[in-house]
C-alpha cells in the first residue's frame, strides 16, 4: 500500500500526462482529479514495490479511453446539443436590416465608385481585371477603389436621421417600396 503524500508526489507526472491525453486543461484536470480518487479507493490493489506512477497513469488511461468511448457512443448519438447547433438560424430581420443600410449607402456612391466596388469587392475580380472591364489604368482601379471603401465606410456610419432611406416594408401580399425621411 502506497499513502497520500506518495500519490501527491506524483501528481505533475499526472497532470502532463493527462495534458497528453485530452489536449484540454480543464478536462485534464479532471481525468486527474478522477485517476487520484480511483487510486484512493482502490489503495488495497496496489502491490508493493510497483511503479504508483504506472499504476495511476494505468488508472489514468482506462478512465479516459472509457470516457472516450461512452462519449462516442452516447453523446454523439443522443446528444440533443449537436442537432440544436446545427438547427440555430440567424434571426433574419436583422441580416435584412444591414442589407437594406448596405444597398442604401451604395446607391448613394456615384457610379465610378460603385462600379469598382461590385467588380472587386462583389464579384472578386482582382485589379487587373477590374482596370480591363472598366477600361481605366490599375492603378486608377486602386485609388477609386480606395476612396470607394472610405466612402461606402463614412455613409455606413453616418447617423441615419442625415441620409435618406427606400426601403421595401410589407403591404397586403406584396412588397411595397416605401421612402422615409428619418
Amino acid at each position: 500500500m502506497f499513502n497520500n503524500n506518495h500519490l501527491t508526489l506524483e501528481l505533475p507526472k499526472l497532470e502532463k500526462f493527462a495534458m497528453r491525453l485530452t489536449r484540454n486543461r480543464d478536462d485534464a484536470k479532471d481525468l486527474v482529479q478522477s485517476a487520484v480518487l480511483r487510486a484512493i479507493e482502490k489503495k488495497n490493489l496496489f502491490q508493493e514495490n510497483t511503479d504508483l506512477f504506472k499504476w495511476t497513469s494505468k488508472i489514468m488511461y482506462n478512465l479516459f479511453v472509457t470516457g472516450y468511448h461512452r462519449k462516442a457512443k452516447f453523446e454523439t448519438k443522443y446528444d440533443p446539443e449537436i442537432y440544436l447547433e446545427l438547427a440555430y438560424v440567424d434571426a433574419p430581420q436583422d441580416n435584412f436590416v444591414e442589407i437594406m443600410k448596405v444597398n442604401e449607402a451604395m446607391r448613394l456612391l456615384s457610379p465610378d465608385q460603385r462600379n469598382i466596388l461590385l467588380s472587386v469587392c462583389v464579384f472578386g475580380m482582382s485589379y487587373e481585371e477590374a482596370a480591363k472591364k472598366l477600361n481605366i489604368p490599375v492603378g486608377t482601379v486602386r485609388s477609386r477603389l480606395s476612396r470607394a471603401r472610405e466612402q461606402l465606410q463614412d455613409l455606413l456610419n453616418t447617423p441615419s436621421e442625415k441620409k435618406l432611406y427606400s426601403f421595401p416594408i410589407m403591404a397586403g401580399n406584396s412588397y411595397s417600396q416605401v421612402s422615409n425621411v428619418a
